[in-house]
């Protein structure tokens, strides 16, 4: 059987920061960002947004501080480059119910795979997008997975304090 990762979400959050599909670790593991080598919960620290490192198994207190976790694609896999177009593409309409039902103030995809996916666009930069998504303002921030060797962990802290300035 396919392991899943369950959503930590919640009405009009301020952020849901969403993931391009689960890792199998995070799936296996049943929770978020929990791989040895993602750099998320260390980041969001570092950024500013919890005032202590979240550890994986305690995933579900993000929602303390108004933040929330999501995937674009619910598949696991252990590496988000296994995912097909078609997967991306059956997803965006779930997706967008989810964020029409839960209306996050911010969402912030982790990689421009699945924005540039559900957006349509061939290009976007990293930060702020120029339009909404499902009513929510837009941030693509850098992939945490330690696969993702282009950002190092200084290069995440700063994008990431990007959007927590932006949200004060």
């Amino acid at each position: 059987m396919q392991p899943t990762l369950t959503d930590l979400i919640a009405k009009d959050l301020t952020v849901i920061f969403c993931g391009i599909n689960p890792g199998l670790k995070s799936a296996w593991d049943g929770h978020h960002f929990s791989g040895r080598s993602n750099r998320f919960w260390k980041t969001l620290h570092q950024a500013g947004f919890t005032p202590n490192e979240i550890e994986p198994v305690n995933d579900a207190t993000i929602l303390d501080f108004g933040y929330g976790l999501t995937t674009a694609v619910e598949r696991a896999t252990a590496r988000a480059d296994e995912l097909s177009r078609d997967e991306f593409d059956n997803s965006i309409e779930v997706f967008k119910t989810k964020m029409a039902h839960f209306q996050p103030k911010y969402i912030a995809f982790l990689g421009k795979p699945a924005y540039i996916a559900f957006s349509g666009k061939k290009q976007i930069q990293w930060g702020h997008q120029p339009e909404d998504f499902c009513g929510a303002k837009v941030w693509v921030l850098p992939n945490p997975s330690g696969l993702n060797r282009g950002f190092t962990l200084n290069d995440l802290i700063i994008h990431y304090w990007e959007l927590y300035l932006a949200i004060q």
